[in-house]
Parts: structure tokens; sequence; C-alpha cells
């Protein structure tokens, strides 16, 4: 109602000036107009009696007949004592009599008066001019003239300004109102659905009917309550995924523990094989919770220690590590490393992306299998791919997996030690360098996994 009223005060401060500015405008024209008309009858009047040595009544009457019907309410001709020689009105009754006007007066004393009064009934305009004989002032002349014309005028003009006016205020009055309904609709429907949004119903979505800036406001508000929905189905199934996670070892471990306890006359070698059980499914809850760990970190914390990385010094020290893994496996490691490849990242991490990616290829590989490390500089980008002669990843869990704790076989996948964090934390890792990792199927076989990162230059100092 604000914005109404507001809009409202608005149009009547246009339509108070649109019906002030045009009367008070015509009116000054028409007060100029009538200013010229009778500077110029009197002018012509005083001109043709200056002819006359002495005004005496006969000659100025015979001199006022030549010039025929002037068309004057009263026309008043004074000798210079302002004595009236001739009235138009009562020539008889008033000659001899002095004419007490001002206008007369200020005429005597060689001025051109002219004075204008505006009246809602008509109009009175006065004008008085000396008469001059030879550069001698020897009297005056006095016009006056009562019109309805001019009044008729101002006031038509102020009928139908009104009535525009009126109409036009009917007719935004209407619209403000109907602008304010509206809006306002509009913007309790968009609080509602802030509301529900806010009370944790992410899947409301607030209409979007045009393309305005409410509902420019509206479609972010639905692109917000998208991801706070896909962000709340993420933290349930991460927050389901983990506690599974958490509890299948832990469960292990207490199924172990309780028989060791409850059997007092356990033979020592099946002790030592239940101790050697509950010691790894320790370790598979210490990596577990280490990598969670890692992902928060990851989540939490921007880029630090950043600095110019050679990539092929990091996939060196990791295929190195990982060497020992390939050899038990029965995998063979091969290596195609480009020069030049420098990024600025963080060397620590770039470790961490290189180790998980080699290590998921080694542990889901065949006997006899390859690996293959490609790096290579193009396109202004640092590229390495690492492809492998595996078992692959079927089609339809190729957009799942790096999504958190999603893994194409759980049960292969815990059998390997795997937890289903590795490539998410690949994929966050790579993302805060500012780059992109991507995986498909390969032709003949297995997986290629394909990282990109921005080429470092070092006359700029940054990636």
């Amino acid at each position: 109602m604000r914005y109404a009223v507001g809009y409202i005060v608005i149009i009547l401060l246009c339509l108070t000036f649109m019906n002030t500015y045009p009367v008070v405008n015509m009116r000054t024209m028409l007060c100029e107009s009538k200013r010229s008309a009778m500077q110029n009858q009197s002018a012509i009047i005083a001109s043709s009696l200056s002819s006359l040595t002495v005004l005496n009544p006969d000659e100025v009457e015979k001199v006022i007949r030549l010039l025929g019907d002037l068309d004057m309410t009263r026309l008043i001709v004074t000798d210079q004592a302002a004595a009236i020689v001739y009235d138009s009105s009562d020539n008889e009754g008033n000659r001899g009599r002095y004419a007490l006007f001002s206008e007369v007066t200020s005429a005597l004393e060689g001025n051109f008066v002219f004075y204008y009064k505006f009246g809602d009934a008509g109009t009175r305009s006065r004008a008085a001019v000396p008469v001059m004989y030879r550069g001698k002032v020897i009297g005056a002349v006095y016009l006056y003239e009562y019109s309805t014309e001019h009044a008729q005028l101002v006031s038509a003009l102020r009928t139908n300004l009104r009535s525009i006016s009126l109409a036009a205020f009917a007719a935004s009055l209407l619209l403000a109102v109907l602008l304010a309904y509206l809006l306002n609709h509009r913007m309790r429907r968009m609080v509602r659905g802030i509301k529900s949004i806010a009370d944790g119903h992410y899947e409301t979505r607030i209409p979007v009917e045009g393309r305005d800036e409410l509902d420019e406001l509206a479609r972010e508000l639905n692109v917000l309550a998208l991801r706070l929905q896909q962000t709340e189905e993420l933290r349930h199934r991460f927050v389901s995924d983990a506690s599974h996670e958490l509890k299948t070892p832990l469960a292990g471990i207490r199924l172990l523990s309780d028989s060791i306890v409850q059997n007092e006359d356990m033979p020592p070698e099946l002790l030592r094989e239940f101790a050697t059980d509950i010691g790894q499914e320790a370790e598979r809850l210490s990596r577990t919770t280490e990598k969670l760990l890692q992902l928060t970190r990851l989540d939490v914390t921007g880029k630090d220690k950043l600095g110019p990385v050679e990539v092929d010094q990091v996939i060196h020290s990791a295929m190195k590590m990982l060497s020992v893994l390939a050899t038990e496996r029965k995998v063979t490691l091969e290596q195609k490393l480009g020069e030049g490849c420098v990024i600025y990242a963080n060397a620590d991490d770039i470790h961490q992306v290189v180790f998980n990616l080699v290590e998921n290829a080694i542990k889901y590989n065949v006997e006899g299998g390859r690996v293959t490390v490609l790096l290579y500089a193009r396109d202004g980008d640092v590229c390495l791919l690492i492809d492998d002669t595996g078992i692959g990843i079927p089609e339809e869990d190729i957009p799942h997996i790096f999504d958190r704790f999603y893994r194409v076989d759980k049960a292969r996948n815990s059998a390997r030690g795997g937890s289903g964090l590795g490539l998410a934390i690949v994929k966050d890792t790579v993302e805060k360098h500012g780059g992109r990792v991507t995986v498909s199927r390969r032709e003949n076989g297995g997986t290629r996994f394909s990282v990109r990162f921005p080429l470092w230059h070092e006359k700029e100092g940054e990636a």
C-alpha cells in the first residue's frame, strides 16, 4: 500500500501541475495579447488627435467619428489639465469634469499605462497614453474594456482540464490499486515460499510467470531451494553411508571381542586370528575416519601453501610408492611424462590425487594387467591420463562415481578395503585447484581417468 500511496501522490502532483500551469500560462498570454491590442488602439487614437493644437470637444469628437467603431466599453479623452473633453459613455454629462484616474495622471506625465484584471465573470482592461503636439503633452487618451470572452476561454480550458484530470486520476487510482494488489499478492506468495524453505521444505518452488525483477528473484530462490534440497539429500545420504561404514567395522570388532571374552578355552591360534581380524577392522575404521576428516578439511579450507608444482616429479614419487602394491597384484606400471607440465597448486594435494587414482587402477585391475600414466601440456592445460586394463565401470554407475560413499560393488570394494571416499576426495581436490576430472570406459576394457589443471606461467606468477 505504501507503493500505491506514493504512486497516487505523484499522480496528484502531476495533475495539480497540469491544472495550474496551462491556466496561468493562458491568462498570461491573454493579458499580453490585450495589452498589445489596447496599446495599438490607444496609440492610433493619440496619433490622430496629435494633429490638433488644442483638444476641444468638437474637434475631438470629429476625429473619433472618423476612426469608426473602436469596440471599446469606454473611451475618454482629456486635456492637459485632466478635464474630460470626450467620454464615449456619457459625452455631454461628463464633459468638463476631471478624470481622476491614476492611469490618466500617469499618461499626462508622458507614460503609457496598462492595467489588466482577470475575474471569473470577465476581464477588465485599462490603458492610457499621452497625446503629444510638437513634443508637448496636450492631453491623454483613456481606454476601458470589460469582456467575458477571455473568462469564457479560461473557464472552458479549466473545465476540460478538470474533466481530463478526474478521468486520469480515476484510471491512475484503479491502476495503483491493481498494481498494489498484484505486487502484494506476488510478494506474499514469495514470502510464503521462503518461509516454507526456511522450515525445511526444500522441495517448495515459487511460481515464475514472467521475466521481470520479481520473477528473476523467484527464479534465483528456486535455484537456491534446489541446491539446498540437493545438499540436504547429500547430507542424509552422507550420514547414512558414514554410519553404515563406521558401524560395520565396529560391529566386527565387538563380535570378535565378545567371542574372545565368552570363550575362555580358545586355542592360541584362533585367538591370534581373532586379534589379527580386530586389528584389520580397526585399520579399516581408521582409514575411513581419516578420509572423512580429509573431505571435511577440503570443504572448509581454501587454497593454502600454493606454489609451482612439477607434476612429473609428483607422479614419479607416487608411482614409486605404489610399485610394491603393483608387484603384489601382478600389474605392470607404465608412465609417459612430458616436460614443462607445471601447475600452481599444493604439492601434497596433487600427490594425493595421483596416488588415489593410480591405487584404484591397480586394485581394480586384473592379474597381468597394465596401468598407464600419461602427462602432457596442451591448450593452456596440464593433462593427466590414467588408463587401466581392469574390470571397468558399468555405464549406469559412471555419473555417480565421484559421489561420497558410492561404490559400484559394495561387497567387492569392501574386500579390497575401499570406503567409497577416494574418488570424492580426488574430485574435491582437483576442483579446489581450478581443475576438472572426468571418467570414461575404454574401448578395449578398463577405465580412463582424465584430469586437467591450468598450466602455470612463470611470468604471470600464478595459474
